[in-house]
């Protein structure tokens, strides 16, 4: 007479611990991915591709120490190109990075192909860091790289201003610090950084 019912309440409480247990691992998913995570200020995850086309995870770079940076061949920030390369050349050997990525999202300032932004910084600047391919860094179609870089825990939440920014990683692929476009790559502020976290 009663089992109807009793047969329903053990329905019922399966269904609850069911829900229950579904929500708590949701709960864990998410903790894992929300701002401020380790996976959040890490790049680690992140995969981009060389001015050829091949794939690259950039956690083959843990050990280095990396500057990040959108780049572009006519605007008023362009001769960093120099600075960058000599930073480069000082530092590579202590195992320091330059990875630069061609953008053309800031007044259509790199209307170029891969090809000829490689052409351009090899004759202009004699540049011997790493060239990726040209990517966006703004709107629906941000590279997830940038999308990581411009929402974090470490350097917060806000778009990329202008070419030449410049974003350092530690040995760890962790995001440490961002500089804007007017801090050159010579500056004190700049190298100060870069030298704290190769003597780490």
């Amino acid at each position: 007479m009663h089992k109807p019912i009793l047969y329903q309440s053990i329905i019922i409480f399966l269904s609850f611990m069911f829900l229950a247990f579904t929500g708590m691992k949701n709960n864990e998913i998410n903790h894992e991915t929300k701002p401020g995570s380790k996976l959040k200020n890490s790049i680690n995850d992140i995969v981009v591709k060389d001015m050829n086309g091949k794939e690259i995870k950039l956690s083959d770079y843990n050990g280095k120490v990396l500057l990040i940076v959108n780049v572009a061949s006519k605007c008023g920030f362009t001769p960093q190109y120099e600075g960058l390369e000599n930073i480069y050349k000082k530092y590579k050997d202590r195992g320091f990075e330059i990875l630069a990525f061609p953008c053309n999202d800031f007044g259509h300032q790199e209307p170029g192909t891969n090809e000829e932004i490689q052409k351009f910084c090899k004759s202009k600047y004699d540049v011997t860091f790493k060239l990726f391919n040209k990517i966006k860094v703004l709107g629906d179609q941000k590279c997830p790289l940038y999308a990581r870089l411009t929402d974090n825990g470490v350097t917060g939440k806000s778009d990329i201003g202008w070419n030449f920014e410049k974003f350092l990683i530690d040995r760890n692929g962790k995001i440490i610090a961002r500089f804007k476009s007017k801090i050159t790559p010579e500056s004190k502020e700049l190298i100060s950084a870069i030298e704290k976290e190769l003597a780490e």
